[in-house]
């Protein structure tokens, strides 16, 4: 799968404090401003890894899931389980 243009914009964007914090108040103003499939749409509301992985630099993704309250070790082993998914399936 090729890297999602407009999802690694928005997680390059939300370094920004300001946008980050237009996000956590009005998610769907910020999300207007880009071009996402619903179903990555979906997978930002819910942090879904298994989408999002796929589609953009695992350093962008990394930050999102901070920003999203995410402890690092939680989004370690997230990544974890998706290799491991990999191998077993």
């Amino acid at each position: 799968m090729a890297t999602d243009y407009w999802l690694s914009k928005l997680m390059f964007d939300l370094q920004d404090p300001k946008l980050r914090e237009a996000y956590r108040a009005d998610r769907a103003s910020v999300l207007a401003n880009y071009k996402l499939e619903p179903a990555v749409l979906r997978a930002l509301e819910t942090c879904d890894i298994a989408v999002l992985a796929p589609r953009v630099n695992a350093y962008l993704l990394r930050f999102y899931y901070q920003y999203s309250g995410v402890k690092d070790a939680d989004f370690i082993a997230d990544l974890r389980g998706l290799a491991a998914d990999k191998i077993d399936g």
